[in-house]
């Protein structure tokens, strides 16, 4: 059998945690030692690539080729990445997610990990999601020809499971959370499909962590002073916190610069926040977790050590935000933007206010804020 063809600069994978090598021609899981997140490493020496060389590349995240898995031709795409940075304030800007197919950032992961588990032999493909991630699974399942199955609440909005149907994926409403979705799969559906779920596979990361070249590109080398990040499961975060060092190494910025991460959350479910305010090393799981912004009620994230290790290498912060401060947010930076905001935006721009207010934010740090997908699938 011939081993599939991967980026000749892919040197290796390794646990976040313990460090243990795996073999990258295998089809992976979670570190096969200690069950925590596996992390894609490249040889950055051997990669000559400069801000000036993207000039010309198609406008999507596969245009930073060089620090992907995959070569060219084998990747399953749907045109995803490099979304608009659209200033909205003096220094304030939103990074506009909303503009990837499936409606969210969710689609940059899912293209890297649907891509490099066909290309790995993977046959069918199964998540458990809070919404976002399982329409995007469905649509890239769909352009790779691998059957796909997911779960999601059963109180998540129509829209999310429509979307999913209409892709043709096989899904299933679940009494709970997300946590409650995978119990469910790994139960009702074991051997359904290879589980792509948030850090349980090394790619998702790597579609993620696009976001933080495309803002070095977009600010023209600059590095933003803060970045708000809405956070469920954390893979946005973690994968911006890895690209800032391989960028450092690439030549790209000097000096150890890096933007000061914020985690926002919901108040009704902030384990990274919980964590983050008292000193520890990991999260613990959120009891009775509620919001209505979905893709942040993710009581358990397995990354919630790695989320922490962010905020803290870049001296950021993390944040709780309620449901009226949401709902507020969310309006306001759609009517003063014309952006198609969704709850999880608007959590991150009301939190903006709050961080001003505590001298966080200064007035002359350059800001940007993540709206992670469209509003339209919550109305």
């Amino acid at each position: 059998m011939t081993a599939p063809r991967l980026s000749r600069y892919l040197s290796g994978i390794r646990c976040f945690a313990c460090g243990v090598s795996h073999n990258p021609q295998l089809l992976l899981s979670v570190c096969t030692q200690c069950g925590m997140p596996l992390r894609v490493d490249y040889d950055l020496t051997a990669v000559h690539l400069t801000l000036a060389d993207l000039a010309g590349r198609p406008p999507t995240m596969w245009r930073y080729r060089e620090v992907l898995p995959l070569i060219e031709g084998d990747e399953t795409s749907l045109a995803e990445g490099f979304t608009p940075l659209l200033q909205v304030e003096t220094n304030i800007w939103v990074k506009d997610e909303a503009r990837n197919p499936t409606g969210s950032f969710k689609a940059r992961g899912m293209a890297v990990a649907v891509s490099m588990a066909k290309h790995l032999g993977a046959k069918a493909l199964t998540v458990p999601s809070a919404g976002n991630a399982a329409g995007a699974l469905a649509a890239y399942g769909a352009r790779a020809g691998l059957p796909v199955t997911v779960a999601m609440p059963d109180d998540t909005p129509k829209s999310f499971f429509n979307e999913c149907r209409l892709y043709g994926a096989t899904v299933h409403a679940v009494a709970g959370t997300i946590a409650d979705a995978g119990a469910y799969l790994r139960k009702h559906t074991s051997g359904a499909g290879f589980d792509v779920s948030t850090l349980r596979e090394p790619y998702r990361i790597e579609g993620k962590k696009t976001m933080a070249y495309e803002l070095v590109e977009q600010f023209r080398g600059a590095v933003p002073d803060v970045v708000l990040y809405p956070t469920g499961g954390g893979t946005g975060l973690i994968g911006m916190w890895k690209a800032f060092g391989e960028m450092e190494r690439l030549g790209w910025i000097r000096g150890g610069r890096r933007p000061r991460f914020v985690s926002v959350q919901a108040a009704g479910c902030a384990p990274v926040v919980k964590a983050f305010l008292e000193e520890r090393e990991r999260t613990e799981p959120w009891p009775n977790p509620r919001t209505t912004a979905y893709g942040l009620r993710v009581p358990s994230p397995l990354g919630g050590f790695l989320c922490l290790r962010a905020l803290r290498s870049s001296q950021g912060t993390a944040i709780a935000i309620s449901e009226e401060d949401t709902a507020r947010g969310t309006q306001s930076l759609a009517a003063r933007s014309g952006i198609d905001v969704c709850p999880e935006g608007g959590a991150a721009w009301a939190a903006l206010d709050r961080l001003r207010t505590s001298g966080f934010v200064r007035p002359t740090d350059t800001v940007v804020v993540f709206n992670t997908g469209t509003g339209l699938k919550y109305r």
